[in-house]
This record gives structure tokens, sequence and C-alpha cells, in this order.
């Protein structure tokens, strides 16, 4: 597991890419490159596999594919968009660096590592790409940014609430036990950690839907749910905040009943 850490006035975070039989597992950012370097050197990388799109875990996609001239698998929704410069705001070229444009392929239903065979699951929600993957050797379970944290507070706004409790559902009825998480890390028990983050999703749904029906407003709800302000609302001009989960399901909740 490799691992780099960025921090920028009072927000700490993240980011592991993971090495098993043969494939590298997501990239890390560009800024934390200096510290993913030593670890993708004393590796022997036949392929590398992306979750999904996001700078976070695309950002070394270039160097590797230049350095050490590997493949790189990903969904095939966004391998035109990585083909170009990378276009998001400043605040995220602050905390990740500025993602150089790589050539990937798509990556297909399965794959195979060394000594296993990988299965291919779509876990859209966070991005429309989002992939986990399953090593069916070993019950380990890749995946991205579907769990990051058990009790979610905070989105991007173009996350999809229930697509993520779609996608947690799905990955849940696979045979797992271990999961690794992109920014949590190693979760020792993640089949029951995926669970609660299910089931706190399945609550908050229920909680908005209802308290919208009561007549409450989006940011009504949001103030109730949601007390606590948190930098990276500031920091992001609104990109990610407490807001989108509301919105998020109360969108869907309308269209259903349309």
């Amino acid at each position: 597991m490799g691992n780099g850490t960025v921090a920028f006035r009072g927000v700490k975070l993240n980011v592991h890419c993971f090495f098993i039989d043969g494939v590298l597992i997501d990239t890390g950012a560009q800024s934390l490159q200096r510290f993913f370097t030593p670890f993708f050197q004393q590796l022997d990388i036949e392929k590398v596999v992306i979750t999904h799109f996001h700078e976070d875990h695309t950002g070394c996609a270039a160097y590797l594919q230049e350095k050490f001239q590997v493949p790189i698998f990903m969904n095939d929704l966004m391998i035109n968009y990585c083909t170009k410069k990378a276009d998001y705001p400043m605040y995220r070229q602050v905390f990740w660096g500025r993602r150089k444009p790589f050539r990937a392929e798509a990556i297909g239903k399965t794959f195979q590592s060394a000594n296993a065979s990988w299965r291919v699951i779509n876990t859209p929600g966070h991005a429309i790409d989002h992939l986990a993957f399953l090593n069916e050797a070993t019950g380990q379970l890749f995946t991205g940014d579907l769990y990051c944290q058990e009790k979610t507070k905070v989105v991007l706004r173009e996350e999809n609430i229930l697509e993520i409790i779609a996608s947690l559902k799905r990955v849940l009825t696979y045979d797992f036990e271990e999961v690794f998480c992109n920014h949590a890390g190693f979760l020792k028990n993640g089949r029951k950690a995926l669970e609660r983050k299910l089931d706190y999703l399945l609550d908050l749904e229920g909680n908005i839907v209802k308290l919208y029906r009561e007549g409450n407003t989006p940011e009504e709800i949001k103030d109730l749910l949601f007390p606590k302000k948190y930098p990276i609302t500031f920091f992001s001009s609104g990109e990610w905040d407490s807001i989108h989960i509301v919105n998020s399901i109360i969108k869907h909740h309308e269209q259903v009943s349309i």
C-alpha cells in the first residue's frame, strides 16, 4: 500500500494506492508524486487499473506510463477526458496538483493478474465511471471512493446518493471480507463497514424525505441534519457541501413521484 497525505488550512486528506499480484490499483495524486515514486520504483508493475477518473486517483498515471510503459485500464466513459489536460477548479489543483494527460484502455468486465481473476463491478454515484475490483481468489475488494468514511457529511455537487446506495447493495451481493479504500486504507472487517455505511445512507434518505414531505426546504433540512460547518465547503466555494446530499435525494424522489 502506497500512501501520501496532503494538508491545507486544517483540511488533511490521505490518499492510498495498492499493489497486488502485479497490478497497481490507482496512482495517487500528482501533488503527492514525491511520496509515491519510491513506492512505484520498488514494484514490478504489469498493469495499472483505475477506479475512477478523479485527479487524486489518476494524478501519477502519466508518470507511470512514461517511466515504465505500463498499460492503464479504466472505465471507457472517461478515457477521452483523461487524454486531455485536466479541467477542474483551482482549489483541487492546490490539493492534488495538475493531472497530466494519459492514455488508457477500456477495462471490460474482468481482468487477469499473475495468479488471479478479477471481477470489475460498476459502482457509480461518487463518479459516473466509478468501479470496484474484486479479487475472486482472495475475496479482497478494492472500492476506490465508494466507502471513504461510514457517515458521509459532505459530497461533490455531481454525486448521486441513490446511485451510491445502489452501488453498495451491488457489491454486497459478492463474497468478500477485506476492503481496501483509497482514503480510509485497509478495512479488516470491510463487509461490516460497507453494511454500516449502507444503513446510514438508507436512514439518511428516509429522514430527508420525511422532512421534505413535512414542508421543510432543502436548506432547512441541511441545517437540521448537518448543523456543522465544514472547511471544505468554504475552500471549494460550495462544490463540496452537505446540501448536495439533500438535493440529490429530494430530486430522485420528486422524479419517482411524477
